[in-house]
């Protein structure tokens, strides 16, 4: 972990792309380390790879798809024992064009994995350390779309 101007890690999920490399960028440049969390390998490591030599931040990476359990299980691990951890963003989520009544059951349980059993699970692991150590947040995006599939 660096320590300069360090404010802990933030933990950003969904962080390849859009709001989530938005976040990473921003955190980084506040003096965060990260741990970047997303499907997507090589577009992660080239936002991890940007953000640590622009910033020189530590940014660790964990390519995981957190409708699959074994992945989920394996984010929560990491960061329910990383006690440098002071900040969690829920950003990754999953939305079709489709309404919940309209999408398959296959598409509708990857949404509830996503966007509710891994931000939960997440949350949870991450939690009992922020109140130890008496310091950090959780922050939950959730897509406009969301409030207009049922």
């Amino acid at each position: 972990m660096s320590t300069k101007d360090n404010k802990g890690t933030a933990v950003i999920t969904g962080a390849s792309s859009g709001i989530g490399a938005v976040y990473a960028d921003r955190l980084a440049g506040q003096g965060y380390d990260l741990v970047l969390v997303a499907r997507r390998a090589d577009r992660l490591q080239e936002v991890a790879d940007r953000l640590s030599y622009a910033y020189g931040r530590k940014v660790d990476t964990i390519v995981a798809d957190l409708s699959v359990d074994a992945d989920l299980r394996r984010v929560e691990q990491a960061v329910a024992t990383d006690d440098s951890v002071t900040l969690l963003i829920n950003n990754a989520g999953v939305a079709g064009l489709e309404t919940v009544a309209d999408a398959d059951a296959d598409t509708a349980e990857r949404m509830i994995k996503v966007n509710v059993i891994a931000l939960t699970r997440l949350t949870h692991a991450v939690l009992p350390g922020l109140l130890a150590r008496n310091r950090g947040g959780i922050i939950n995006l959730a897509a406009v779309v969301a409030y207009g599939l049922a």
